[in-house]
């Protein structure tokens, strides 16, 4: 079985254009992969003003800057897919990397802070696709709650201060972060971190293209009633894409801990949700529900940062930086009802 990780999924949704010429499968190409072209266009903007943004070190160092919020944007792909939307992702890193820290601390182990994570996320998660499924509360509104008290806890139990790892096991769990694979004098090596998130995306990609559960994802968010009629158990695939969410939270406040080695409870994780929904318009994924691609995220998350870069090398003021990121939501959703009024 080939693994595209470009294959469309829903083609009774995918937009067609008619013909069988190069010209028609240009077009037919670019009317489904603009992200990919926006890609072209930024690295040469972005060469321009740093002639060596293509180094391995730069490249390297993207991705470094991409991973975090690129792990918990392929997290928001299923969930935009699915015809929702989760606002609780930055609070819910500093709820589960906060007490992952302490469990670090207790235990001097970081593979049981990583299982912890992991498990805790999953259940913040679950505990967000409930409320969705089986209370029946607009996702909107759910994560909006939740993510106001999943912050106002970790600020309550660390009293307003930073969650520091212990100086004990502080240079090996930095180096889950920092480390890197085939290291040498001759090769700088490949980031751990660009290992976990190539991983995750491929994971994550195959999942949503080879498995029953992406095909379901896909049907719900096209026509949610249309997927129940046939059969389709949509309070779990929902909830699922809530559970996966926020294991994929937890996999990211694992490393964000080791990048940091302390965890800032009022600050840590604000605004993640805009970058995470950012990378996912940006990428391609319809924010209406029902199509979308885990690569486009995975480009659209290393997009967003290219972006970061660039406005930094034209000295434009940081604080600008929340004003770019709602125009790129803006002109992506813009884009993507053009292209639904075409299809």
């Amino acid at each position: 079985m080939k693994f595209n990780l470009f294959e469309k999924h829903v083609e009774e949704e995918a937009p067609t254009i008619q013909g069988t010429g190069f010209k028609d499968k240009f077009f037919k190409f670019y009317h489904n992969y603009t992200f990919v072209f926006s890609f072209a266009v930024l690295i040469i903007i972005a060469t321009y003003f740093n002639p060596s943004f293509l180094s391995y070190g730069n490249i390297t160092l993207l991705l470094l800057q991409s991973t975090i919020k690129g792990i918990i944007a392929c997290g928001m792909t299923l969930v935009i897919i699915a015809g929702m939307i989760d606002l609780s992702v930055g609070s819910m890193v500093a709820l589960v990397g906060g007490l992952g820290v302490v469990v670090l601390n207790t235990t001097g182990s970081a593979w049981i802070m990583f299982f912890f994570c992991v498990a805790f996320g999953t259940f913040l998660g679950a505990i967000n696709g409930l409320l969705v499924t089986k209370a029946k509360i607009a996702p909107f509104i759910v994560t909006l709650a939740t993510m106001v008290a999943f912050r106002s806890i970790i600020v309550q139990l660390g009293q307003g201060g930073p969650f520091n790892v212990d100086p004990k096991v502080y240079d090996s769990f930095r180096l889950v972060a920092a480390g890197y694979l085939f290291r040498s004098d001759n090769f700088k090596g490949i980031p751990y971190m660009a290992i976990w998130f190539v991983a995750i995306v491929l994971i994550m990609a195959f999942i949503m293209s080879k498995t029953k559960f992406g095909r379901y994802v896909y049907a719900v968010g096209s026509n949610e009633l249309a997927a129940k009629l046939t059969g389709i158990n949509t309070i779990y695939i929902k909830t699922m894409c809530f559970v996966i969410t926020g294991l994929l939270v937890g996999v990211a406040a694992f490393l964000l801990a080791s990048r940091l080695t302390s965890i800032t409870a009022p600050n840590v994780g604000m605004s993640y949700e805009l970058d995470a929904i950012a990378a996912v318009a940006i990428g391609g994924t319809a924010m209406a529900g029902g199509s979308g691609l885990i690569v486009g995220t995975f480009i659209g998350a290393i997009m967003l940062q290219m972006i970061e870069g660039i406005l930094i090398a034209a000295q434009i003021p940081v604080f600008l930086n929340g004003l770019v990121k709602g125009i790129i939501i803006i002109v992506a959703v813009v884009f993507q009802s053009r292209r639904e009024r075409k299809a």
